[in-house]
């Protein structure tokens, strides 16, 4: 595991709030307040640096010649692309004219939303998950590894993607899509594996999340050859693949992870002395219902935004409002659980 530095504990805390300020900067940019986003942007841009402080130091850090929890490389790469993901949001919103970056407007926009979801979270998600997901679901752990394939894979698609967009050409960003998806192969393999022999397997949030998240990286690799093949309209088919992936995919993993993380933590910052069991801070039932109002609602919203019906798009975006309050409850129960335990 990659070890933890108490004299940088700071960055931890001070990067959060600065990190929040993504909130109010998709606010500004939903209403066209240009000073608060640029104010929001900066504060972001502030914590996203002190974060990757932390990341370059704990991976500095981590022990040389043993075998990590979490690869080096693949948390590198990970890092690097939220960087890159961030300069290029920047310089897209920034620009003056219908072409920031040499490109037109939609197609740099969608290089910067594809490196963020795919350089940086998918990265992430495939690197951290592959022992994450089978010890929340309690199965037996991937195997070690001394090279992070599937991370490289994955970013190697994904510039083949990317140059496919900035060309244009259409077979370099299929190849892209189809690099990315072999990359992906093994990193599904083991969460397939763990929904299928863990002893929670498909009962509780992460792995349910991880592997319905499998789903939607398909049809949205299968929307974007069918918009490189002209077989749907380009801009449909990209607002509903970055739906796809940033929503179903990356959302809902981040989502479906963090109820077990809480628990977790209170579990272990219990104080010396009788503590109760894990399951008890874990409102098992809520964040299952928090799937079952996930998993539709993001997948109508997609088909909404497609096939251009309003009603869909509604009736997907009202269940994934359902879900987050949902998975907000089940959060502060979980919180006031712990916190009547702790005081007592």
């Amino acid at each position: 595991m990659l070890r933890n530095d108490p004299p940088r504990a700071w960055t931890r805390w001070a990067a959060l709030p600065l990190l929040a300020a993504g909130t109010p900067l998709a606010f500004a940019l939903a209403t066209d307040r240009e000073r608060l986003a640029t104010f929001a942007a900066v504060l972001l841009g502030a914590g996203m640096l002190l974060l990757l402080a932390e990341l370059a130091a704990l991976i500095r850090g981590a022990p040389p010649g043993r075998t990590l929890v979490v690869s080096r490389p693949a948390v590198a790469l990970a890092g690097a692309h939220a960087a890159a993901a961030f300069g290029l949001g920047v310089a897209v919103l920034a620009g003056d004219g219908p072409e920031p970056l040499g490109l037109s407007y939609e197609r740099a926009l969608l290089v910067h939303v594809s490196v963020a979801l795919v350089g940086w979270l998918t990265v992430l998600i495939a690197a951290v998950g592959r022992t994450l997901v089978p010890m929340l679901g309690l199965a037996a752990s991937a195997p070690p590894r001394r090279v992070p394939a599937a991370e490289l894979a994955i970013v190697a698609g994904l510039w083949l993607a990317v140059a496919g967009l900035a060309a244009p050409a259409d077979a370099l960003l299929a190849a892209g899509v189809i690099v990315v998806l072999a990359g992906l192969a093994a990193p599904a393999r083991t969460f397939l594996r763990v929904a299928r022999t863990g002893t929670i397997g498909w009962r509780e949030g992460p792995v349910a999340h991880v592997t319905l998240g499998l789903l939607f990286v398909l049809q949205a690799a299968g929307l974007a050859l069918a918009a490189a093949a002209d077989a749907v309209d380009g801009r449909r088919g990209a607002v509903t693949v970055v739906l796809l992936l940033g929503v179903g995919w990356a959302a809902g993993t981040i989502l479906g992870h963090l109820g077990k993380l809480v628990s977790l933590s209170a579990w272990g910052s219990w104080p010396p002395g009788p503590r109760p069991k894990q399951a008890e801070l874990y409102p098992r039932r809520g964040w299952q219902a928090e799937v079952v109002l996930f998993a539709p609602g993001a997948e109508l919203l997609a088909l909404g935004v497609l096939v251009e019906s309003a009603a869909l798009a509604r009736a997907g975006g009202a269940l994934l409002v359902a879900a987050a309050a949902v998975a907000l409850v089940c959060g502060i129960e979980t919180v006031r659980h712990a916190a009547r335990g702790l005081a007592g």
